[in-house]
C-alpha cells in the first residue's frame, strides 16, 4: 500500500470514527470536577469543538458537525489529487518541449 492509499485509509477511518462518535462524553466533560481530570483520557471527544465554563456555573458546549467535517476532508483529498495531476501534467509538457527543442 503506497502513502496516498495509507493517507486515504487513515482519513476514511477518522470519518468513520466521527460518524460513530456520540456527544455524551463532551457533555460529561462539561460537568467534571477538578478531582476527576484523569477521566478525560478515557473520553471520546471527537465531536467536541469548544467548551466554555463561566464563573457562575454556566456551560457552553459546541460540537463539530460530522457531515461538514466529512465534506472538508473529502475536499482536501480531492485538492491533493488535483495538485498531483497538475504537477504530472507540467512535467509531461516540460519533457515534451525538451524533446522538441
Amino acid at each position: 500500500m503506497n502513502k496516498r492509499e495509507r493517507d486515504r485509509k487513515e482519513i476514511l477511518d477518522q470519518i468513520r470514527s466521527m460518524a460513530k462518535s456520540r456527544p455524551n462524553d463532551a457533555v460529561k466533560l462539561a460537568f467534571l470536577d477538578r478531582e476527576q481530570v484523569e477521566a478525560i483520557d478515557q473520553m471520546d471527544l471527537m465531536m467536541l469543538s469548544e467548551l466554555k465554563r463561566s464563573g457562575n456555573g454556566g456551560v457552553e458546549v459546541k460540537l463539530n458537525d460530522p457531515l461538514q467535517t466529512m465534506e472538508r476532508l473529502l475536499g482536501l483529498l480531492e485538492e491533493k489529487q488535483d495538485e498531483r495531476g497538475k504537477a504530472a501534467e507540467f512535467f509531461r509538457a516540460y519533457e515534451g518541449s525538451a524533446e522538441q527543442g
